[in-house]
């Protein structure tokens, strides 16, 4: 787990009252509105995230979670417009329904074929992606730069796709291993198609080639749900090819350390959590939508506080 997310844990065990401190916000006729649209959404820390950094920087906005079914997204997207609601994130399922329904969507966005951010521009609604720029986002602050550097990715899903193309695009090698091997092709492919002949490469799923990749890795990354609560002894590969000086990063934040983290950590190996991924994803909505920089760690100190206020934390939903 890393230093920022132990010092915010720290805070929010001192400062019992940050949640309800972060979500009043002051609301006047003249309030612009922000948003997550999701089904289910009620788990969301956005809420919570957002309005600590509005209520920081003294801003005239406030974010409030939308439950929008499958079949009612088209309706919310023109109620986003017709109610100038400044902004939304978008979270499951709607990353891919969306796009048509927007005027514009960014070439990122495009790459990885997933929106989930939309900006409202005096009716005009662009679509954007932060998963792999938060992401990338993390990793920078946590450890540097990636430029010249090799990852492992575990997974081939929606999150894998987005920090794959991210990891690519800042100069990171990367390698991507998934039990069902024909996702790992596909996304491989779809990586060298966009940044070059052996920008990424498959991995099987196995001990041997897992062994011989991280020999020589500089980053492994648990894009797998492999871990989550309440299957919290699950790990997505063999401890025993973890290693010290690897950087181990699990997207996974219910629990906060992973048993995959808690390996790592074990072996001398350096980590961080999604929770980390999270914050950044977040921040970068914040700036798009207010134009002012993200108060990064007052966003992390209420994101855990609310994981906290839920019995998430320790991985206790």
């Amino acid at each position: 787990m890393s230093a920022k997310t132990r010092r915010g844990l720290r805070n929010i065990i001192g400062l019992g009252g940050v949640k309800k401190r972060a979500n009043t916000v002051d609301i006047a006729g003249n309030t612009r509105i922000l948003g997550v649209f999701g089904c289910p959404v009620e788990h969301s820390v956005s809420p919570a995230m957002h309005n600590a950094a509005i209520r920081a920087l003294g801003l005239n906005y406030v974010y409030v979670p939308f439950h929008v079914r499958p079949d009612m997204l088209s309706g919310a997207i023109q109620g986003l417009r017709a109610m100038e609601i400044a902004g939304a994130n978008i979270t499951i399922p709607h990353k891919q329904a969306v796009i048509p329904l927007l005027d514009s969507v960014s070439d990122r966005a495009r790459l990885v074929d997933s929106v989930n951010i939309i900006a409202n521009e005096a009716g005009v609604l662009s679509g954007d992606s932060a998963d792999g720029a938060g992401f990338l986002r993390s990793v920078e602050n946590e450890w540097g730069s990636v430029q010249g550097a090799s990852a492992l990715i575990l997974g081939a899903g929606g999150s894998a796709k987005a920090i794959a193309f991210a990891l690519a695009d800042a100069g990171c090698s990367v390698m991507i291993s998934n039990r069902t091997g024909s996702r790992a092709n596909e996304l491989a492919r779809g990586v060298c198609r966009a940044y070059g002949e052996g920008a990424a490469e498959v991995v099987d799923d196995v001990d041997e080639a897992l062994r011989a990749a991280l020999s020589g890795c500089d980053l492994l990354i648990n894009t797998t749900s492999l871990g989550m609560y309440p299957r919290i002894d699950g790990i997505p590969v063999n401890p025993e090819l973890l290693r010290s000086g690897l950087k181990v990063y699990d997207i996974v934040y219910n629990p906060l350390k992973t048993r995959l983290l808690a390996e790592a950590e074990r072996r001398g190996a350096k980590t961080a959590s999604g929770i980390e991924m999270l914050v950044f994803q977040g921040a970068i909505s914040f700036e798009k939508w207010t134009g002012c920089e993200a108060p990064v760690d007052i966003m992390r100190d209420a994101a855990l506080a609310a994981l906290g206020s839920a019995g998430e934390v320790n991985g206790n939903s």
